[in-house]
This record gives structure tokens, C-alpha cells and sequence, in this order.
């Protein structure tokens, strides 16, 4: 027998099963002997009061044995016989197009210019060494694409277009921890995410997929008004090769050179809003005080504390971005001249510090450039990362400026510890980025300030520029059929064809690409 509870528990008292069981027991009226186990069903912290709560739902199994599984496993068959589907990316959009075609019963070959999540790390370890990026392996390009490496997180708000839940089955059953199927806002950790990544790999090659590193797109092979497949180059031995198949496209927001291929290619895209700013950043234990009211901070029980603020200011948004307690800020450029910045977490969200994108929302119209080209966008961002490098002495040193100063246009004379590898340097950031944007961020600052006391501080210190928050651009899709609106065969996919925002959202719209690829087949002699 089994019964489900809706829980308000102090962090002591939800800390373990067993003592989640005594409540049950002591509130609920159940025999404490007969509760043979508590399993989370979803968990989550409000902290909007001074006492701190967790709300648990709960399911209570009395007198049985739950059940082994906590997730959902997806089963995956052989298709090595299938037919072949080109999958151009191997971040969460492709890695789940891939897995999902193999349901389908078709097979994937993936294409992916990075390396493997291995390697890969190497080459990110190298930035802080050699204040070098690696064009084609960095935090952006790779295997498990920009998610691999800057946190893991998972929450999204876009729940209308898929099903995030079969989303989360998976990455459990790819070795990641059901705590992701409770929590509010689940989150993997940069440390765990890799193995996952790599199990991911292992189904569909286990499966008769195909992948392959350091393999780089270079071209459509098109036959009329049809995508029949891709060129490309072997990025180690410059062998080149083609793959045949229906394609789809999902190489992350940072793949310039490919936007410009299909730009030239006069394949039909248009300029997206996207917001730029800085990531800011904090001592933990200062945001832990601030959201936890508590002088003593987090204490024991509770986790690295959140925090989420938006706010508009002269018709555009202002707002956290990326959220990482306990984290650091890393230097996410994808080349030479240019500096970009992001956050990740660990799983344990254990470091002094906590950061987040403080970000301005910019329209093409704001672009500098012609609202109508559809590169102005990818154009603005470019110029903000060359000027950061410039500031940052042509290193991967950032640019950097205390907030309180910030907000009142003063160079910092110092800056306080960070845990940006690479470095920071003093810079007058209120006087170099767009001025459109600066002033929205000091009004912004200002407000959130007032929202939550302690906030507005010269403690915290901006780190220039958080620009790679989404796509420059929109890859113009059919939105019944997901192919390209002139290209059949063509499915541009996730974050880098403009239709979606993250790990999940990413993995959702590869799973729509991969049903829409079969419905394709079903329909068209190959």
C-alpha cells in the first residue's frame, strides 16, 4: 500500500529518511514500524520568510517493497541496417535527436567538430595555462556542447513544446542521479555531467549509430530544393567525406562559421533578440545570508542559496541569467581576439562564491547594424567580446569593476578575489560597453538592491562580457514540419537554430527534430 503526502518540513527535518518517517508517522497518524520507505517526488525551498521551509511531496510505501526503478528507462534497439540520419552537433540538441532516432528504429550519425568530453577538458585547462582557446575544443565546442562543461543545469520553463520529464529519464538512465526527477530546479554538476555525456555516446554506438570527433561541417549537399546530406573535414588529417541522409542541424549558439556559411549559402535565416551584460559575482555566503535571513547563513541543511531577479527598464528587460550558487565564472571565447564569460556549478555547489549573467535584453533595431541583416546580431556580440579582449591586455585576463563602483561610473583600484582562473583586471566597463546597456544595468542594480538588501555591493564584482546567453540568430523553420521553410530534408535544431534555451529545451526540440525526420522518411523515397 502506498500513500502520497504533501510535506512543509524544516531543512533538519527533510534532510534524511528517516527523519522525513517520523514526521509521516507523528503527523499523519502511520505506524512508524510499517513505513518501509519514503521516496521524493519533488522537492522544493521557500525561503520567502524569515524560517526557512522544504516542501516535499512524498510517497509512502507501507508494508511493501517500492519499486526498483526510480526512473522511466527508454528501450533502444539495434539499427545498424537502419536508415542513416546526419545529426551535426553532439551538444543535448543532437545527443537526444540521436537517441530518439534510434527509437524510431533509424540511425544516427553524429558529427561533431570538438572533441570527446574527455579530451576536451584538456583543451579547456589550457585556457587558464596558456591564455590560448582552441578554436574547435573550448566551452562551447565539443562533445555534450556548451552545457558539458558550464553546470548542468536543468530547469526550464518551456514545458508546451515536449516532454521535459522523459527529458530527465534519460540522463537518470545514463547514470545521472534521481534527485534531478524531485528537485525544483535539477541540476547535474559540471563534475558529473561528463560520464553521462560519455554513456550517452556509448548507446548509440552500442546501438549501431556512429560518431565521430573532430569532424567538422563544411558544407549542405543539396539536390534541387532538397538536403541530401553534408560535406566535411576531418579536422586531424584533412580527409574529407561526405554523409548522406536527411540533416539535422543543431550546432549550438556559438557556431559563427557555420551561420556565415549558410548566410552566404542564402539559406533563409533573420537576426533574434538575445540580452549581453556581465556575469556578477558574489561571496556564497554573502547571497546565503541575504536569501536565507540568517546572519549564520546556510547552515547545515540547506544548499547553496538561488536567486532570480527581473526587472524592466526603458522598454527592455534586465534580469539574472544562469544562476550558479557556489560556482565560478569561466572563460567560455571560442577564438582567438575575444573574451566571453558564463557560470557553472559542481554538483556539491561548494565554492566561496556565487554568480550569475546580469543580462539587458537587445533587439536587431539596437544592434548598430541593419535590423534586417541576419547577422547584425552575431556582429554586436562580436564587437563586445573584441573590446573585452582589448581591455583585458589581447589575454584571456577579463575585465572586471566592482558593482557598487560600477553604478556610480568609478574605476575600481582593486578587486576582490574571484574564482575566474585566468584573471581579472580593473576596468572602467561603465565607460567602454554599449552605453544602452550599461545604463539598464546600474538602474537595474539600483533596484535589486532595494529588493534585497545587502545585494548592491562593493563585495561583488562585475566580469565583462556574458554575450553567448542565446543565438544571434534564427534559422527559419516550418513550424508543422521543422524542416527549413525552402530546404526540405534540412531540420535545424535547438539553441543554435534559435528554438530553444538551455539543456533541456535543447534536448526537447532535438527529440521534436527526430520525430519530424521520421515522419519525413515515411513520406519521401530517399
Amino acid at each position: 500500500m502506498t500513500y502520497e503526502y504533501q510535506l512543509r518540513l524544516l531543512p533538519q527535518q527533510a534532510a534524511c529518511e528517516q527523519t522525513i518517517k517520523e514526521y509521516v508517522s507523528r503527523e499523519k497518524g502511520v505506524d512508524f514500524r510499517t513505513i518501509t520507505a519514503v521516496r521524493i517526488l519533488k522537492r522544493s525551498i521557500d525561503a520567502r520568510q524569515r524560517t526557512v521551509y522544504v516542501n516535499l511531496k512524498v510517497r509512502v510505501y507501507i508494508n511493501e517493497t517500492p519499486e526498483d526503478d526510480e526512473y522511466e528507462p527508454t528501450v533502444y534497439r539495434d539499427v545498424s541496417q537502419a536508415q542513416d540520419v546526419v545529426v551535426v552537433g553532439a551538444g543535448p540538441g543532437g545527443l537526444f535527436a540521436a537517441l530518439r532516432l534510434i527509437e524510431l528504429g533509424l540511425r544516427p550519425i553524429v558529427i561533431e567538430r570538438g572533441k570527446d568530453v574527455h579530451e576536451r577538458k584538456k583543451d579547456i585547462a589550457a585556457i587558464t595555462k596558456t591564455q590560448k582557446v582552441d578554436a574547435e575544443s573550448n566551452y562551447c565546442f565539443g562533445e555534450g556542447g556548451a552545457g558539458a562543461y558550464s553546470d548542468g543545469k536543468l530547469y526550464t520553463r518551456s514545458k508546451k513544446r515536449g516532454d521535459t520529464r522523459k527529458i530527465l529519464n534519460v540522463l537518470c538512465q545514463h547514470g545521472a542521479s534521481t534527485t534531478i526527477l524531485a528537485d525544483a530546479h535539477p541540476h547535474i554538476g559540471t563534475d558529473k555531467l561528463p560520464r553521462v555525456i560519455e554513456n550517452m555516446r556509448g548507446t548509440i554506438i552500442r546501438c549501431g549509430g556512429e560518431v565521430h570527433f573532430c569532424t567538422k561541417m563544411t558544407a549542405l549537399i543539396t539536390e534541387g530544393d532538397s538536403v541530401a546530406g553534408i560535406l566535411s573535414i576531418d579536422l586531424t588529417t584533412g580527409t574529407e567525406r561526405e554523409f548522406r541522409g536527411p540533416v539535422i542541424l543543431a550546432t549550438g549558439h556559438s557556431a559563427r562559421d557555420v551561420y556565415r556559411y549558410l548566410h552566404t549559402a542564402g539559406i533563409e535565416m533573420e537576426p533574434k533578440a538575445l540580452a549581453v551584460g556581465v556575469r556578477l559575482e558574489h561571496p556564497a555566503e554573502l547571497i546565503d545570508r541575504i536569501q536565507y535571513h540568517s546572519p549564520h547563513g546556510r547552515g547545515r541543511w540547506l544548499p547553496a542559496a538561488e536567486y532570480s531577479f527581473v526587472t524592466q527598464v526603458s522598454g527592455r528587460g534586465v534580469y539574472s541569467f544562469c544562476m550558479c550558487p557556489g560556482g565560478f565564472v569561466i572563460p567560455a571565447a571560442t577564438g582567438p581576439g575575444q573574451i566571453v564569460v558564463n557560470g557553472m556549478s559542481p554538483s556539491n555547489r561548494g565554492s566561496q562564491w556565487s554568480n550569475s549573467g546580469m543580462v539587458v535584453e537587445v533587439r536587431p533595431e539596437d544592434s548598430g547594424g541593419a535590423p534586417d541583416d541576419a547577422l547584425c546580431m552575431m556582429a554586436f556580440q562580436e564587437r563586445i567580446e573584441h573590446d573585452c579582449w582589448q581591455q583585458g591586455n589581447m589575454r584571456q585576463t577579463a575585465p572586471a569593476q566592482r558593482m557598487a563602483d560600477f553604478i556610480r561610473s568609478r574605476l575600481s583600484y582593486d578587486l576582490p578575489r574571484s574564482s575566474y582562473a585566468p584573471g581579472l583586471i580593473s576596468s572602467p566597463l561603465h565607460f567602454w560597453l554599449p552605453q544602452a546597456v550599461v545604463r539598464r544595468l546600474q538602474q537595474a542594480f539600483e533596484t535589486f538592491g532595494r529588493m534585497s538588501r545587502g545585494f548592491l555591493t562593493n563585495d561583488a564584482v562585475l566580469v565583462a562580457a556574458e554575450t553567448r546567453t542565446s543565438a544571434p540568430v534564427r534559422i527559419l523553420r516550418n513550424p508543422v514540419s521543422l524542416q527549413h521553410i525552402r530546404l526540405s530534408g534540412l531540420f535545424p535544431c535547438g539553441e543554435g537554430a534559435g528554438y530553444a534555451g538551455g539543456i533541456v529545451s535543447a534536448a526537447v526540440d532535438g527529440e521534436r527534430c527526430a520525430d519530424a525526420v521520421q515522419t519525413y522518411i515515411s513520406t519521401h523515397t530517399l
